[in-house]
């Protein structure tokens, strides 16, 4: 080697380990700092003809593991849609307070239900009346009180999505700004290393709202898609989420993919190419806060209102409908009579019939629905019983055309009874093929009278006014927000005396309990069929059960989802600290690892310094020889 490449190769070296000494400080300096990635030096071996062999360094590389990388910042997402859920839930149990403890709908129901039973035992007790009338208002406010917990978790996740619609949009404008100012610069170039760590940072934050999958092209431009194909951030363009909130939500304020109809704030999404898309009806984030505030708000939260809805609904009926069998009629062809008149919007008729061909036997509910707008009903896939609406006080004509049209397949046909039969009254029977065969019928009233002969007591009202009857509109069903409107009626809150005397032609005899003892039992006893809405059961196989069995079923359930919540809360931690872990194992600074190299470093500075040094040494040398 000549005194010249000697010399070239020494100040490489010095150069290069000048720049290695760089990045190991960069490296120590940034050691606490979020984010930063390790760097090392790229260094390329350079021959010459002239001067031999050097190093070169051509810039740095960033110490990571993107796969491991990438699955982080999905359990990222996982992290925080578990974590949103566990903590609504856990507020949703607050709601609902403790087993067996005060200010409990499970407790309010056994008061009730005990203070009727009490009643039974002195039925002509002015107290005993009157505690039994407190005890229902106590029930009912408590019902109430749910609903506004209910309806105020709800309002919270939305006000929760404008904030978390604030900080993605944010994190996709730095992400898309990064992307802006790395295009013409090297991966590895120092400062592209720099805005590498700051695009990740603003990933991971992103990935925290909703799921992210990251491609990065050849440009070193990040594009960034939810698991769904929708890009939020391409080539220095950012989507952006828009939310427009309705304020606070009520238990009729339900999401609706027609904007018109919607009573929840809207929340779409811009593309970059102009387009926008609404992100609950395309299912746009699958994971990430966003996605658990949009579940809570439209779904989880809701069919939580439906439960202690029903529930309200079912005490209502069970206390004030009244339910009749209908008239044999021999035939052929052979079925039933029911008189219609009377029913108010929402009663039913009942009918169960035999399907000879296959010998299934299947239900139907004829619903009296008054508003035009809300026909026809829309039924679940295999519903049983399946529901047909149909306005009762619409004129035998119309309501015999309307339910042979409706059922036109079932081999049932439906007419007016013939003379002397009222014209009310409608006939079911088979339509003579035999094909058919109806086993029972029977109609369903809401009793409206405190003292109608009958021991159904209208006891809870709609608002204190108006009847609980399931009325079906255009703008939804009567259930629908009944717990927080539920109270007891006013006649009876001003004349508790009523829960005893039901008739006054004749006076219901002093003593008598049959009405507190029909109360007791619809309430303890009877068993009802619940909406598979309310997330017990199913289309084709409701949930049936006493309304305590019903109660204890759902608040079962709701305690259930709230654990289950937790523990996945608590799984998905232990994931996200393991692969925390594991990725900063690569990808963050070990000081000693720094410190070893520091020393490596010196050591080759020396030794390059030491061999500049003796070529300096022997040119000397060599031109004093010369002279």
């Amino acid at each position: 080697m000549g005194l010249s490449s000697a010399l070239a190769s020494a100040m490489s070296g010095l150069r290069a380990n000048q720049a290695a000494l760089s990045i190991v400080s960069s490296n120590v300096a940034n050691s606490q700092t979020p984010g930063y990635v390790a760097q090392t030096p790229n260094q390329v071996e350079v021959t010459t003809a002239d001067f031999g062999s050097s190093v070169m360094t051509t810039g740095v590389s960033r110490e990571l593991d993107t796969f491991v990388q990438n699955q982080l910042r999905t359990e990222t997402g996982g992290s925080g849609y578990a974590d949103q859920m566990a903590n609504i839930l856990k507020q949703l149990q607050n709601v609902y307070g403790n087993p067996g403890g005060s200010g409990t709908l499970e407790t309010a129901l056994n008061n009730f239900t005990s203070s009727l039973q009490a009643l039974s035992t002195s039925a002509g007790s002015s107290s005993a009346q009157t505690v039994a009338v407190g005890a229902a208002q106590a029930l009912a406010t408590q019902l109430n009180v749910t609903t506004k917990g209910i309806q105020s978790l709800r309002s919270n996740a939305e006000q929760d999505l404008g904030t978390s619609a604030q900080q993605a949009n944010a994190a996709m404008n730095t992400i898309a700004d990064i992307n802006t100012k790395l295009q013409g610069l090297s991966s590895s170039d120092p400062s592209a290393a720099t805005l590498m760590d700051q695009r990740d940072q603003a990933i991971n934050s992103l990935s925290k709202y909703v799921d992210v999958r990251v491609t990065t092209d050849g440009s070193n431009q990040a594009n960034i898609y939810t698991t769904t194909g929708i890009q939020l951030v391409g080539a220095g363009l950012a989507s952006q989420f828009s939310f427009s909130s309705v304020g606070a939500l009520s238990a009729t304020s339900l999401y609706n993919t027609n904007p018109a109809k919607s009573g929840v704030g809207a929340f779409n999404i811009k593309l970059p190419n102009g387009s926008q898309i609404d992100v609950v009806a395309n299912n746009v984030v699958s994971s990430g806060q966003i996605a658990a505030d949009l579940k809570l708000r439209d779904q989880t939260l809701v069919q939580a209102q439906t439960q202690i809805d029903q529930l309200a609904a079912t005490m209502s009926s069970a206390l004030s409908d009244k339910t009749t069998a209908g008239t044999t009629v021999s035939g052929p062809p052979a079925g039933f009579d029911v008189d219609l008149a009377g029913a108010a919007p929402g009663n039913t008729v009942n009918l169960t019939y035999t399907d000879t061909t296959t010998n299934t036997q299947r239900q139907i509910t004829l619903v009296n629905v008054t508003d035009p707008a809300a026909l026809p009903l829309q039924n679940a896939t295999n519903a049983n019983p399946m529901q047909v609406g149909v306005n009762f006080s619409g004129g035998m004509g119309a309501i015999d055309s309307a339910l042979n049209t409706a059922l036109s397949g079932t081999h049932l046909s439906f007419s007016a009874a013939p003379l002397p039969a009222t014209a009310t009254t409608l006939r079911m029977t088979d339509d003579g093929t035999g094909l058919a065969k109806i086993n029972s019928s029977s109609i369903t009233k809401t009793i409206s009278s405190l003292t109608s002969g009958s021991p159904q007591l209208p006891l809870f009202t709609d608002g204190g006014q108006a009847l609980y009857t399931g009325a079906i509109t255009a703008a939804g069903s009567q259930m629908t927000g009944l717990a927080g409107r539920i109270a007891v009626n006013t006649q009876l809150a001003t004349d508790p005396t009523r829960l005893s005397v039901y008739s006054t032609s004749p006076v219901t005899p002093a003593g008598d309990t049959t009405r507190s003892d029909y109360l007791y039992s619809q309430l303890t006893n009877a068993v009802f069929s619940y909406s598979p809405q309310t997330g017990l059961g199913s289309a084709s196989q409701p949930f049936s059960g006493s309304v305590s069995n019903y109660l204890q079923q759902f608040l079962s359930v709701q305690s259930n989802a709230s654990t289950q919540a937790t523990q996945l809360q608590q799984g998905q931690s232990v994931v996200v600290s393991t692969l925390q872990a594991k990725f900063n194992s690569t990808s963050s600074v070990n000081l000693d690892a720094e410190m070893s190299n520091l020393i490596q470093l010196q050591n080759a500075y020396a030794a390059n310094a030491h061999l500049m040094s003796v070529v300096q040494s022997m040119m000397n040398t060599l031109l004093q020889a010369q002279g």
